[in-house]
């Protein structure tokens, strides 16, 4: 399949240009040419099928004209090595847990999936060249990617992450890693450190010395896959039995790669009724479904770290999906927004009231089917991390100790390794260079 760029639909490249180039020479985000659509026998026989049996197919259906199947199927089932259950909370309420995999985060699904199909394009290609990674993160990306590429042959990482705007143990996931790791450390916000990473693919001379991509959701191996797990939470509520035709997904959303893979998965085929995009403080997409107009902002340090973002890049994806159309953005999605008080005010309750322990993220999502679910519909929420990696936070919010997963125990037992620099891409390209 052809990915074009959202700058310019003529801008055409493959698939594997895509993954390996991540942004468009024109500083746009590419998406496929066409979104195909499943078989109604898929959706029929969906609530009998694992994780791994719909997502291959779901993969198959995107990617089966450019990858092998058998490859494409080793793949798939690789990256979802673990469950993602669906848990009921309370009422019409369930929990879709993403952080089971091996960094606790739902970013695992991406960040494996894209590694090992950049693995496979690189073993193909006859530039045998080493390939650069370029990751910023607000928490979660960095170990994500980190760990799914870590040892994977002809590859480096970059973690670019903001100095001390991401918890203890989401750095310790990233920085004690070395080998083929690097973490870069920036004093400035995360939309700082993606400007970075855009200013890096935008260098001609750099990207001449250095074979350069990114594996934030600005890829489309990264994003597109975080779909597999909404056509799974659909699967599970059909395996209960439940009605069909009034499922609410609520999303915590910052760079918003996540929900706009689960709109493609929509425009696929799945029977989603409608989404939510919850946000933190940093409110730039709820403004957009109010009043039409997107104006980016700097981001604000929040509890809901992940989602301090202020310039989502995805968000010209959801305009490309919808032909820049305000009205049919806001008929498929709604908004809302919360400040810390209120999110902590939701962790709290629902721990007190139902038992469940929220991350900071989850919460935001869960508050929004709350406020925002009508007694005829289901809703289910993304948990997409595990709220011990918000340690600190989530013990002062709920008053009582929580414990930490030996997964997590491991990372923080490691030493920590970083390059420190500011907020300026002439600090950055050297530290590139000096890795030559």
């Amino acid at each position: 399949m052809i990915y074009y760029s959202t700058n310019n639909p003529n801008l055409e490249v493959s698939l594997q240009e895509a993954v390996v180039k991540g942004l468009a020479a024109d500083r746009g985000l590419f998406m496929p040419e066409r979104i195909p659509s499943l078989p109604k026998a898929f959706f029929n026989n969906i609530g009998n099928m694992s994780l791994q049996e719909i997502s291959f197919i779901v993969a198959n259906t995107l990617f089966g004209k450019d990858v092998e199947s058998e490859v494409l199927k080793d793949i798939v089932y690789d990256t979802l090595n673990f469950d993602i259950p669906l848990k009921h909370v309370t009422g019409n309420m369930y929990s879709l847990e993403l952080f089971h995999g091996p960094t606790l985060a739902f970013k695992d699904v991406g960040a494996r999936f894209m590694a090992r199909l950049l693995g496979y394009f690189n073993s193909k290609s006859n530039d045998k060249s080493m390939v650069n990674v370029l990751v910023a993160t607000s928490g979660d990306t960095g170990s994500a990617v980190a760990n799914g590429f870590l040892g994977v042959p002809g590859v480096r990482v970059f973690v670019l992450y903001p100095q001390g705007k991401v918890s203890r143990i989401q750095e310790s996931q990233f920085t004690t890693l070395g080998k083929n790791i690097t973490a870069i450390e920036v004093n400035g916000t995360f939309d700082d450190c993606q400007a970075l990473v855009k200013n890096a693919f935008m260098d001609k001379e750099l990207n001449q010395r250095m074979k350069l991509t990114s594996a934030n959701s600005i890829n489309v191996a990264r994003f597109l896959p975080q779909m597999f797990y909404y056509f799974y939470a659909y699967a599970q509520i059909a395996k209960r039995g439940q009605k069909l035709d009034n499922i609410v997904v609520a999303v915590p959303s910052g760079n918003f790669g996540n929900i706009c893979s689960a709109l493609i998965g929509k425009a696929m085929g799945l029977p989603i009724k409608r989404f939510i995009a919850a946000n933190n403080s940093n409110d730039v997409f709820y403004q957009y479904l109010q009043t039409g107009k997107y104006e980016p902002r700097k981001s604000i340090q929040t509890i809901a770290n992940a989602m301090d973002v202020g310039d989502p890049s995805n968000f010209a994806r959801v305009l490309d999906l919808y032909h820049h159309s305000h009205a049919a953005i806001c008929k498929d999605i709604s908004g809302c927004t919360y400040t810390d008080e209120q999110i902590a005010e939701t962790m709290k309750e629902t721990y007190d009231n139902q038992g469940y322990l929220l991350d900071p993220h989850g919460a935001v999502a869960y508050r929004a089917l709350l406020e925002g679910l009508d007694d005829d519909e289901t809703g289910i929420f993304l948990e997409t991390a595990h709220p011990a990696k918000f340690k600190g936070t989530v013990e002062q919010i709920l008053g009582t100790d929580i414990q930490v997963p030996e997964k997590l125990l491991a990372f923080m037992r490691g030493t920590k390794k970083s390059v420190r620099i500011g907020a300026n891409y002439t600090s950055f390209k050297q530290v590139l260079i000096d890795s030559l």
